[in-house]
């Protein structure tokens, strides 16, 4: 009896910290996307419906990631404050195992992990497809929403575009620059005054219509021609449509990924990334666990008066630590460089080490 309350004592002790954090490391990963959804809004003219649906689908998509480190925020604040409050050190006094008093931790650790790898195998990439429809609609419907003032847009309709002044809500776009290589053996330069993007519909699906003004066209082939124009209209038909838009590796559920990991033909860097792809679905979903570890193995060696303030910047710094590692050997799988198993389950075994050792020193 005594040891369950101390359990049910614990358990609820570290779930609202755990949810504060989730939503604390939640508003700070909106705010470095807020300057680019203000400027779909009030620039492009983008509704806030839809600002509202890419914000959700934002935050569904990360979710494999924001939980374990809100795991580690809750419980690093939580068991600081009592080794802070000297509980820690009255519950060993009157008898309380070390296994009693992480136990709570873990447990909640192994539930936050099983919803960790259920949103990372089939809720995030649904989240991420979502998103990248969404953005298709956006780019099909306000063409020029890729288009940046005074600096080369590569995302226009395959295009690399420059124009020196841009009106998205009226589609307006003056001195242009437009370098297509849709044709590799005769790249063409187009240079106008202005041009307007015109949306038009037909049977083959969404499309735009650029209209340029007093300009020419410069084509290399064999020879160079250059045609001047005092009017062009260039077609800019997207390369897919929404529904038939082939899904990115962060899209594909875990069952897709092993069944796409099956197709003898697949290239290298595609085989590279998609078994890095897979690894990382396990490997985020165990990171609960891992963290939980070092939580608490860190958090109930603290025993000092800022322990809340450490315990803040502690999580911090091991939570920047550990993507730093994780990027890299990501990157480095993804080149081949190390086996993607090896490379994407490093940084845990690493971590997992450090909190076995944490946890050593203190266990009775």
């Amino acid at each position: 009896m005594k040891n369950k309350k101390l359990f049910k004592y614990l358990f609820f002790e570290v779930l609202p910290s755990f949810i504060l954090g989730l939503v604390v490391f939640l508003l700070v990963i909106l705010m470095f996307q807020i300057l680019r959804l203000t400027e779909f809004a009030l620039i492009h003219g983008i509704e806030f419906e839809t600002i509202v649906q890419i914000i959700g689908y934002i935050c569904i998509s990360l979710l494999p990631a924001l939980l374990p480190m809100s795991l580690l925020f809750a419980i690093l604040m939580t068991y600081g404050r009592l080794s802070q409050d000297s509980e820690i050190l009255a519950m060993k006094a009157s008898g309380v195992s070390t296994l009693s008093i992480i136990s709570p931790a873990i447990a909640l650790s192994l539930i936050v992990g099983f919803i960790s790898a259920q949103t990372s195998f089939e809720i995030a990439p649904w989240g991420n497809r979502q998103f990248e429809v969404i953005y298709t609609q956006i780019g099909n419907n306000h063409a020029g929403a890729s288009i940046k003032e005074g600096a080369f847009s590569e995302g226009f309709f395959n295009m690399v575009v420059f124009a020196n002044k841009v009106n998205s809500e009226k589609g307006l776009l003056e001195d242009l620059f437009i370098f297509n290589e849709q044709d590799p053996e005769a790249p063409t330069t187009i240079v106008a005054q202005t041009g307007q993007i015109l949306q038009t519909r037909s049977f083959f699906g969404n499309k735009a219509l650029l209209r340029l003004f007093n300009g020419n066209i410069h084509r290399q082939s064999l020879s160079h021609t250059k045609i001047q124009f005092e009017s062009y209209d260039l077609y800019l038909n997207s390369s897919f449509n929404n529904q038939e838009r082939e899904k990115s590796p962060q899209s594909l559920t875990l069952r897709e990924i092993k069944s796409s990991l099956t197709n003898p033909n697949l290239k290298k860097e595609d085989l590279l990334t998609l078994k890095t792809e897979y690894h990382k679905r396990w490997a985020i979903s165990f990171l609960c666990i891992i963290f939980a570890l070092i939580g608490v193995g860190l958090g109930i060696t603290t025993n000092r008066r800022s322990a809340k303030a450490g315990g803040f910047i502690l999580s911090i710094g091991i939570i920047v630590i550990y993507w730093i590692l994780y990027i890299t050997m990501e990157g480095l799988s993804r080149q081949g460089s190390i086996p993607p198993a090896l490379a994407i389950w490093a940084p845990n075994l690493i971590f997992a080490f450090i909190g076995g050792e944490a946890l050593r020193r203190n266990w009775n």
